[in-house]
């Protein structure tokens, strides 16, 4: 089985690499042979990394350009290699022709509808518009994360080609308080957003909110900021002094303790399917006020606080900043037995386990019924 669509592992940059490295380690332990694609600078060896082959795959810079070269590279080398793809994201499933042509089956994730994301251009949309169509003729099977973006796929395509599974999550049942320190934070006296910062995750919503709210205690906010940004400027700009700014920040134990000991974690992500953060959040037993979609209504379930619009979101914050423990408990509590129930990383493994032997089989199949028309031409 090979891994593309991410930058490779070590993962260190987003969920899908999270995704991709966790995976990739399961199925080794259980037996597979895994190759994961990854990205560089300058051509070397593959090598071996706890089990997997690491295919290094040479480009330059790190746009999207760049990434556009990256993939039509990894296609054209899995395309001719025995191993079954597993592409990680559809946007630049057009080069997945190239597994039709040479008849090889192919598994691909199709995350979110990205081509709803208002951050992009008209022409940005239609490049991932016409992509998830691709992905969806070109690929033998679909993943779908999310419930909702199954039935949006099966718009276009059969129902039997599309798998439903989510994103998975370490439950977090201690941590340290030392990564609060640093922001002069209390456990359960602060409120937490991680977002990447984009008008489609509410950000700018949540920090107004809460700046007119003027709640009494501070907000966190995680997200990388950049100052040639307009959006990030009006951000930052619409911060109260209760608004702490920490920046990205990528280690995974500082992050996990943060989610943990904070009061309770907002969540504003409008468009796309299963979140990383929000589920993470569920792992550690965090009380959740969500923006109302049925994407995170689905994820987050019944017990959870949602909003529709900024009045909503003001009362919903200050609804949570007033309420005692045993209603944070009992909303904590019920975090942790959704994400038992649907988003540990055993189930996660488990289906795409299932996924991949289906997808198998069948080409063992096939390649056992060549060799036997092989074999009695030879006898003739």
């Amino acid at each position: 089985m090979a891994i593309l669509g991410t930058r490779g592992v070590p993962a260190a940059h987003g969920g899908f690499e999270t995704l991709a490295e966790r995976l990739a380690l399961e199925l080794v332990a259980r037996g597979w042979r895994v190759e994961v694609y990854c990205q560089v600078r300058e051509p070397a060896p593959p090598t071996v990394w706890r089990g997997i082959l690491l295919i290094p795959v040479a480009v330059r810079g790190d746009g999207a350009v760049s990434t556009i070269v990256f993939d039509l590279k990894c296609t054209l080398r899995a395309a001719f290699r025995p191993a079954l793809p597993l592409v990680l994201g559809y946007n630049t499933a057009a080069f997945s022709l190239l597994y039709r042509l040479t008849a090889k089956r192919s598994v691909m994730n199709m995350d979110g509808i990205e081509w709803k994301r208002d951050r992009w251009s008209k022409p940005a949309k239609a490049w991932f518009w016409l992509n998830e169509r691709l992905g969806s003729l070109f690929s033998t099977h679909l993943v779908a994360d999310h419930p909702e973006i199954a039935t949006h796929l099966a718009r276009g395509t059969s129902a039997a080609r599309i798998t439903t599974i989510a994103y998975g999550a370490d439950p977090v049942l201690e941590a340290s308080t030392e990564p609060l320190a640093k922001f002069g934070l209390r456990p359960r006296d602060y409120g937490l957003l991680i977002a990447r910062v984009v008008p489609e995750n509410l950000v700018l919503q949540v920090v107004r909110a809460w700046s007119e709210v003027r709640p009494g205690l501070p907000l966190l906010v995680l997200g990388k900021l950049a100052e040639s940004d307009p959006y990030h400027r009006a951000v930052r700009a619409a911060g109260g002094p209760d608004v702490i700014f920490a920046g990205a920040i990528y280690e995974a134990e500082r992050v996990a303790a943060l989610r943990f000991h904070a009061r309770f974690h907002i969540h504003g992500h409008t468009v796309g399917g299963t979140n990383p953060s929000l589920v993470e959040a569920l792992g550690a037993g965090s009380p959740i006020l969500a923006h109302d979609n049925p994407f995170n209504r689905w994820v987050a379930g019944p017990q959870a606080l949602y909003f529709g619009d900024e009045t909503e979101l003001r009362r919903g914050i200050l609804s949570l900043v007033q309420a005692g423990p045993g209603r944070l408990d009992v909303m904590g509590a019920a975090s942790r037995r959704r994400h038992a129930e649907a988003f540990t990383w055993r189930v996660i493994f488990d289906a795409y386990e299932r996924v991949l032997r289906r997808q198998i089989a069948p080409a063992r199949a096939g390649r056992g019924a060549l060799r036997a028309v092989r074999g009695e031409h030879g006898r003739a």
